[in-house]
């Protein structure tokens, strides 16, 4: 046995129900989430609300004016965190069964980023939850260039990060048209229509998403190039630019990211969960 499974056989299993949990509760949140920004950029789109950002903490701190916000921000930031724990257990746990090999190993360190790719805004939720505010601070995308920028080489690991997102974004498309995603949710309480309906969403909602990474990843490479910290950007970023490009095509991704976000709610009603 080698020390790598050593050290994943002596962590302690958790509970499958309380895995399960974690991650419907995770799906939730994030649905949530990406319902209200895909709204905040309709809106945007629309000429409705000029000046509002399109992210995900202008997303969260729109909770705070609904009845009972505190208590749905508390729900968020425990959403949140149970998906990064999930997540964390996806790779550790080895719950998907990708095994040791170097392919595997590529997935489960995946599931770790995409856990701590939330933490920011589960801390921000929380805030907002318990304190009634909670400040953004600088931009971190913006501090980790910079500080990638002061290291040798540092324009070069930009663009290499920023090649790699984009392949991500494109890897989004590329489950959303090969079949992938049929998996993603549990049929089994579905009707045929039901399926295919969610199975369409989710298309439309991945894709937006993947379209939305490959900018992000675009902004990043263009930092490398340029040497500036500045050029990178975030989701609110990307929406600016999508808006360049005509109100229809912001309208239409974020139509696509509201699509996104009912997809996740329908997998934390009747999630796919293997190994667990």
């Amino acid at each position: 046995m080698s020390a790598t499974d050593k050290l994943l056989a002596a962590i302690p299993p958790l509970p499958s129900s309380g895995i399960k949990a974690l991650a419907k509760l995770g799906f939730a949140a994030i649905g949530v989430v990406y319902v209200l920004m895909g709204v905040l950029a309709l809106l945007a789109a629309m000429g409705v609300q000029r000046g509002a950002r399109a992210d995900k903490q202008e997303a969260v701190q729109h909770l705070q004016q609904v009845p009972g916000g505190s208590v749905l921000l508390g729900l968020i930031a425990l959403g949140l965190l149970g998906y990064i724990l999930w997540r964390f257990a996806q790779a550790l746990l080895d719950t998907e069964g990708k095994g040791t090999s170097l392919k595997g190993l590529s997935f489960r360190f995946w599931y770790v980023c995409s856990g701590l790719f939330y933490s920011g805004l589960a801390i921000y939720a929380a805030r907002l939850a318990f304190q009634g505010h909670a400040d953004a601070g600088t931009d971190a995308t913006k501090t980790l260039a910079t500080e990638v920028l002061s290291w040798p080489g540092g324009d070069w690991l930009l663009i290499v990060g920023g090649v790699v997102t984009i392949f991500i974004g494109l890897y989004q498309g590329y489950r959303a048209f090969s079949g992938q995603l049929q998996s993603d949710v549990s049929a089994r309480q579905l009707s045929a229509a039901e399926h295919r309906l969610v199975f369409r969403a989710a298309k439309v909602g991945v894709t937006a998403r993947g379209i939305v990474v490959g900018i992000i990843g675009y902004f990043f490479v263009q930092a490398g190039q340029q040497s500036r910290a500045g050029a990178v950007g975030s989701t609110d970023e990307a929406f600016d630019f999508l808006a360049t490009m005509g109100q229809p095509v912001l309208a239409a991704v974020a139509a696509g990211l509201i699509a996104y976000g009912l997809n996740s709610l329908v997998q934390a009603r009747y999630p796919m969960l293997r190994g667990v």
